[in-house]
């Protein structure tokens, strides 16, 4: 993978915060000098193929037990759920309700940084039962070090704790697995190069977003190339994406045109 010129050249990634709007610079630079040279941005990131079709999670938002049961039911057919959570005491009631209306599909559980390791503890093993395969951020990032030499029923992954490549080293022994949001690290460019050290320390990959339309789903479409698990449905949840977006076919993600994005 190299940077793109215009990239280095105007010192984006140098300059700005990570964040969201170093990633709208970031990207739009990887776009423009895609354009520019008449090289696709999958060649630019260093893939050897262009880039395929990748399927990805859809998300109940959090709700009451009926109701997110009620939306499973809407949605059994997709291949993957992704459950946010509260820490309220109802978590297990929604996930029990939500795989009684979905049994073939696949669970995961973000808990938004609302459980403890009591919380964890116990419902963990009673999630597994129940066909969850992963639990995302179930401590808050300032207080996950009691994440530490702690069984594991479910695997668990950091979002809120894993930015950019600089809070890898942190998250060794505490997590199984990080989700990479563009928005979180700043860009591509960023997205990447923690990519490849995430894999380099043993770490499992997650590809995420913010809430955005095809056009901040396409640059993420080049690091979700291959993972374990792919969380770009922010398209799907938009009353309208902008016109000429990437294409969904019912969790099916299709890569951008060009004319799009790279």
């Amino acid at each position: 993978m190299r940077l793109p010129a215009v990239s280095i050249a105007r010192g984006c990634w140098q300059a700005l915060p990570a964040g969201a709007a170093r990633n709208a610079v970031d990207c739009a630079l990887w776009d423009l000098e895609a354009k520019r040279s008449g090289t696709p941005a999958w060649r630019l990131a260093g893939l050897e193929v262009p880039p395929a079709t990748v399927t990805t999670v859809f998300t109940l938002s959090v709700d009451s037990p009926e109701a997110m049961g009620e939306a499973a039911a809407a949605n059994a057919e997709r291949p993957l759920l992704k459950l946010k959570m509260t820490g309220d005491g109802l978590d297990l009631d929604r996930v029990a309700r939500i795989h009684a209306n979905a049994p073939r599909t696949r669970l995961v559980v973000d808990a938004n940084e609302a459980w403890d390791v009591a919380t964890y503890r116990d419902l963990a093993p009673k999630l597994a039962g129940l066909g969850v395969e992963m639990i995302e951020q179930p401590l808050p990032a300032k207080d996950d070090g009691g994440l530490l030499g702690l069984e594991r029923p479910v695997p668990v992954c950091a979002d809120e704790s894993c930015h950019d490549t600089a809070t890898l080293a942190a998250l060794v022994g505490k997590y199984d697995t990080v989700n990479i949001k563009l928005d979180k690290t700043g860009g591509l460019t960023e997205a990447l190069r923690l990519r490849a050290e995430a894999e380099r320390l043993g770490f499992g990959i997650m590809v995420g977003c913010m809430i955005g339309t095809s056009l901040g789903m396409a640059p993420a479409m080049l690091v979700a190339q291959g993972v374990g698990l792919v969380d770009l449905d922010a398209p799907l949840l938009l009353a309208k994406d902008r016109e000429a977006g990437m294409r969904y076919v019912g969790s099916v993600v299709h890569p951008a045109e060009p004319s799009l994005w790279g």
